[in-house]
């Protein structure tokens, strides 16, 4: 068997479940983002000298396959039981929770790039991001994702962000955007 099947030389690809659409199509550029924030992961993971960080990244990658396929699929919502379900969100929310109550996590805005696997998150999150815009997009249009879909890829953007804090804390780095000479408004939920 090969992985070039020749099948997409036109243009088109396959969903779960046979339908061919435009590679250039809005679901292809959502799943395909999602592909990317995998990689992304799996760069920051390499990296990564935190055995505990290390070990929840690769947790969440293989997550991301479910969420994936739950954008790649066009009947999603009609899937039972689902691919992405509440009790992923609920770990991603209590684990975003419990980083948030640790003491001095969160204080600023940061610039990245002082901790190299810190700043490998930062460029996931942004990833992340923008895989939930395609998929609010995706949505927007009618299009069938299981309903837990935005929630968690919504909530694994703060907790990558809050990896990379976890990162720099462990590691001793000051990445706060505020210094002495850069006055301003502290941290905000508004990133």
């Amino acid at each position: 068997m090969s992985i070039s099947t020749k099948h997409g030389d036109k243009g088109l690809t396959g969903l779960v479940g046979g339908t061919r659409i435009s590679k250039a199509d809005l679901r292809v550029d959502a799943y395909g983002t999602l592909d990317e924030l995998g990689a992304g992961l799996g760069f920051a993971r390499s990296i990564c000298d935190d055995a505990e960080v290390r070990e929840l990244v690769k947790e969440i990658q293989r997550e991301l396959f479910a969420v994936s396929g739950s954008v790649a699929n066009p009947r999603a919502r009609e899937k039972d039981p689902p691919d992405v379900t509440a009790a992923m969100v609920e770990r991603l929310t209590a684990e975003v929770a419990r980083i948030e109550n640790m003491d001095g996590i969160i204080s600023d805005w940061v610039i990245p790039g002082d901790h190299a696997a810190a700043a490998a998150l930062d460029v996931a999150r942004t990833v992340c991001r923008r895989a939930e815009r395609l998929i609010v997009a995706l949505e927007a249009q009618s299009e069938a994702l299981g309903e837990f879909v935005i929630p968690y890829v919504n909530r694994l953007s703060d907790l990558i962000w809050l990896y990379g804090r976890l990162l720099e804390m462990r590691a001793g780095v000051d990445a706060h955007l505020r210094d002495d000479a850069h006055k301003g408004a502290n941290w905000s939920r508004a990133w």
